[in-house]
């Protein structure tokens, strides 16, 4: 509406010029912006002057603008009649179908007004806000410069190419143009320097590219009033969360409360007490949070805004149905809300739902065409489905004189979001350098993966194990049976069945062990940042022996981003009969280690990760040695479809092979993806 509303202010300018005095106060309303107070004063007018022209045409504004456009259409028309040709009129005429959004309408009605009347400001004005609002901006631009070059003094046409600016800007920036809608932004400050309006949408494009040195100059420029201050608060909060410094958000977001309280603006108060409250989230306080939003649920039930908060919690406590329900009460209230259509689809894709996901990720983009975090999080659903072939060449050596070279290869295939197959193929060849003995293994498994119901999956391969040494060849079965699911909020559990050969070195191999692996893994996170994770093991072997296994963890988050983890670790072992001179079986083996874990990046495409470890190792009633273990990773992106990781680890803890015993692998991971969507994609996007 601010686009013809210039014309508006040209035309009362002209009424008020030439229109009777005793109208000057319905002159005012207009003016000011009161439609109901001028389409009361002019109803009343015109029942002393019925005729009066100038108050007809002030009558018609005030009805269209106090949202009736249809009603006022048709009293143009019916002054249309009575003075045909009156520019006057028909200027008025067409800017009504502008307040009806009829703008295909009005265009030829504009054209036909320019090309009668080329040099009336108030006609070619209201042709580019015509085109502005059709969408054509550059030649909204051409035309809104004619009207400039009739009447440079005049503001009104200046107002409304910054407002042509700021839409076309908007245009670039969902094509991905962001370079070109920059200039177009920083273009509004050569008529209006330190625009506010044009310095949030800049900003905002700032926010949108990770530029947040440039957002927060943005925002400080901003800050010029008390209520501007206000507003930079707020954005300044969101810089520093996107910076990873979530205790200067939240120390600047409360700094924006406190001076809220100064302010009149109910809305900008309220934006800054919904910021407080994202900051509180970002920072774990999340009683705090939730204290604020209840006592906002008592004032405001309603608002759409304060149901957005408790969503937002409710993700970042593993409440994902509470933000579900939310979001939908959200979109109960306005269909078309951008916080409720994104948000449900984010709360649908981390609570295992991918298609509801997808169903309301789309959606957002019907409302908000090109919108980058819609599309981003289709991406990354897509990602999870897409079908890969991921390769591992690898070489490892230890202080029995013990090497292997091998290589995995695994084909990921998933049909559906509910159901994928997967093949693998290992080769490892082994040798002792000292013996001289050598062994050869080749294992081959096929299988699925099928999920039951949201965070609930099986997942079975089946295949063989063919191994040859110098003492002969044989082939057996190997099986990997696995439900994965999650107990409750905050948990996931993993029960599994496992039948492989062992075939860690040439003499393991030649004496065909086969170990009957049944376990449960157990993980609980809270949201304090403490975890607990256990697994239990019973392997029984078709050696005669059998084996307990225990290993548990409590750890702590430090960080988020980069993620830093740190515990302590205990692990027990026990074999039921010891063999030593077969292979590492003692009758008890403890360890406990203290341990470091570091996952983060340097770039958008380059990842690492770090773990390692310390502690103390005994087996049986030995004395107590040293243990020590380290792995990492540099892990790259090429391309959306190309990535590699180089990885190396060592351990020197005791494993079933041999006490005192050092290990390294080093190795490379290649992953690619076969597609650049999932196979069901297409025929899934037709039933969207």
């Amino acid at each position: 509406m601010r686009l013809y509303l210039t014309i508006s202010v040209l035309l009362i300018s002209a009424f008020t010029l030439f229109g009777q005095g005793n109208m000057n106060e319905g002159f005012h309303l207009l003016d000011s912006g009161d439609f109901a107070g001028a389409e009361e004063f002019f109803d009343e007018y015109l029942l002393e002057a019925p005729e009066n022209k100038t108050a007809l045409i002030c009558y018609g504004r005030a009805v269209g603008l106090n949202g009736n456009p249809a009603k006022a259409i048709s009293l143009f028309e019916t002054l249309k009649e009575q003075y045909p040709g009156d520019l006057e009129v028909d200027l008025n005429f067409n800017e009504a179908f502008l307040w009806d959004g009829q703008y295909e309408k009005a265009r030829p009605l504009y054209e036909s007004l320019v090309r009668e009347y080329p040099e009336s400001f108030a006609s070619v004005l209201g042709y580019a806000n015509t085109l502005s609002n059709l969408g054509e901006y550059p030649q909204a631009l051409k035309w809104i410069d004619k009207a400039i070059a009739l009447d440079s003094s005049n503001a009104s046409a200046r107002i409304s190419r910054k407002y042509i600016k700021l839409g076309y800007a908007d245009k670039k920036i969902k094509d991905k143009e962001y370079d070109s809608a920059e200039a177009l932004f920083k273009e509004n400050f050569i008529d209006f320097p330190s625009d506010r309006e044009t310095l949030i949408s800049l900003a905002n494009l700032y926010l949108m590219k990770k530029e947040t040195d440039k957002a927060r100059r943005t925002f400080i420029e901003m800050a010029t009033t008390l209520q501007d201050s206000v507003r930079a608060l707020s954005g300044l909060s969101l810089v520093a969360h996107l910076d990873r410094d979530e205790k200067q958000a939240l120390r600047t977001a409360a700094e924006g409360l406190e001076k809220s309280r100064s302010i009149t603006d109910v809305e900008l108060s309220q934006r800054s007490r919904e910021r407080y409250v994202q900051a509180l989230i970002w920072n774990g306080r999340y009683t705090r949070a939730e204290k604020q939003i209840d006592s906002l649920e008592q004032l405001m039930p309603e608002e759409s805004w304060v149901k957005a908060l408790r969503a937002t919690l409710g993700m970042y406590t593993g409440k994902f149905d509470v933000a579900i329900n939310e979001y939908n009460d959200i979109l109960l209230n306005d269909s078309t809300s951008f916080d409720g259509n994104l948000g449900n689809a984010n709360a649908l894709f981390a609570s295992d739902r991918p298609v509801p996901a997808y169903r309301a990720a789309f959606r957002t983009l019907t409302y908000f065409p090109g919108q980058a975090d819609a599309q981003a999080l289709i991406e990354k659903i897509n990602e999870k489905y897409i079908p890969a072939v991921e390769d591992k060449p690898f070489y490892t050596f230890d202080n029995g004189n013990n090497i292997a070279f091998g290589n995995q290869l695994q084909l990921q295939i998933p049909f559906s979001t509910r159901f994928a197959t997967e093949l693998s193929y290992l080769y490892r060849e082994t040798e002792n350098t000292l013996s001289g003995n050598r062994a050869l293994s080749h294992v081959v498994m096929g299988g699925l993966t099928y999920t039951l119901m949201p965070n609930t999956r099986i997942k079975a391969n089946a295949g063989f194990n063919t191994s040859r040494s110098d003492l002969g060849e044989y082939t057996q079965p190997v099986v990997d049976l696995r439900l994965q699911f999650k107990p409750f909020r905050l948990q996931n559990a993993e029960l599994g069945y496992r039948r492989e050969v062992q075939n860690f070195n040439a003499d393991l191999i030649e004496r065909e062990i086969v170990m009957n692996h049944l376990g449960l893994n157990y993980n609980l996170s809270t949201t304090m940042g403490l975890g607990w994770y256990t697994q239990i093991m019973h392997t029984a072997q078709t050696d005669g022996n059998s084996r307990n296994l225990l290993f548990t963890s409590l750890y702590y988050n430090l960080m988020k981003l980069p993620a830093v983890k740190t515990g302590i670790n205990f692990q027990y072992i026990s074999f039921a009969e010891q063999l030593p001179e077969l292979y590492f079986s003692p009758e008890k083996y403890q360890a406990v280690e203290v341990f470091g874990e570091v996952n983060g990046s340097v770039s958008e495409s380059t990842n690492f990760r770090f773990n390692g470890a310390v502690g103390l190792q005994q087996v049986e009633d030995d004395p107590q040695s040293a243990v020590f273990r380290l792995e990492a990773g540099v892990k790259h992106r090429f391309s959306k479809r190309l990535g590699a990781e180089l990885y190396g680890k060592y351990s020197n803890i005791a494993s079933a092979t041999a006490a005192g015993f050092e290990f390294t692998e080093i190795g490379i991971a290649f992953r690619w993806n076969l597609s650049e969507v999932p196979l069901y994609y297409k025929k899934m996007l037709a039933r969207l």
